[in-house]
């Protein structure tokens, strides 16, 4: 079986959550503080979800989404909200632009300037993120396949998600080394063309799984 030029080495996180002390209460307050947000607090609030749930496949809408349905009682907002997938931004810059371009775009066309209910006000937060080190060391696709079945899920997530949004590349980890250090092009873009937000993490572990072992058998 080929040997890869470099090892895969993986890696997992921790995530600490911490209120920033900033809240909203209608629309014009979200945009200002979402604008002037950094982008540990954008990531939070768009990306909490996937790492709650491990075995159901959660309802994929971001913080966001869910404040505007239910403390401004706006549906058509928030489905607009809740349309946007972060597969489809480069960066978490470009994912909070388009979050503030949509709210911008339906507030000139329907003046909505409702506040929300004292108490609920949206609240922000912000995720830091501290990055640990692994046992799992890979040279090959077969140890591969063997760590994927093995690592955390919190691994899967970071070399799946986390590294490609918040870090701004262009592919995920796994795709990467792939193609890099083993020329498994086919694979890596197999892998790269998976949407982590429509699985749950174990889901996603098998998907992964699945493709791997193809190419071994």
């Amino acid at each position: 079986m080929k040997r890869a030029t470099h090892p895969f080495e993986f890696r997992s996180h921790l995530v600490l959550v911490e209120l920033t002390g900033w809240t909203a209460k209608n629309l014009t307050e979200l945009v200002e503080k979402l604008r002037n947000a950094p982008d540990s607090v954008v990531y939070h609030h768009t990306h909490h979800f996937l790492q709650q749930h491990l075995w159901l496949s959660p309802e994929p809408p971001n913080d966001f989404a869910y404040w505007v349905r239910n403390s401004l009682e706006d549906d058509l907002l928030a489905e607009k909200l809740a349309a946007i997938s972060p597969l489809e931004s480069q960066s978490v810059s470009d994912l909070r632009d388009r979050i503030v371009a949509t709210i911008v775009e339906h507030t000139r066309k329907s003046r909505n300037s409702r506040e929300c209910p004292e108490g609920e006000e949206f609240r922000f937060m912000k995720a830091t993120l501290f990055i640990t080190p692994t046992s799992f060391v890979v040279w090959t696709l077969k140890e591969f396949a063997d760590a994927i079945e093995h690592v955390s899920i919190h691994s899967l997530y970071y070399h799946m998600v986390e590294a490609r949004l918040r870090l701004g590349k262009p592919t995920n980890d796994f795709s990467f080394w792939l193609s890099t250090s083993l020329d498994e092009n086919w694979l890596a873009g197999a892998l790269n063309r998976i949407d982590p937000y429509t699985y749950t993490m174990e889901g996603l572990r098998r998907k992964i799984l699945e493709l791997v072992q193809s190419r071994i058998t």
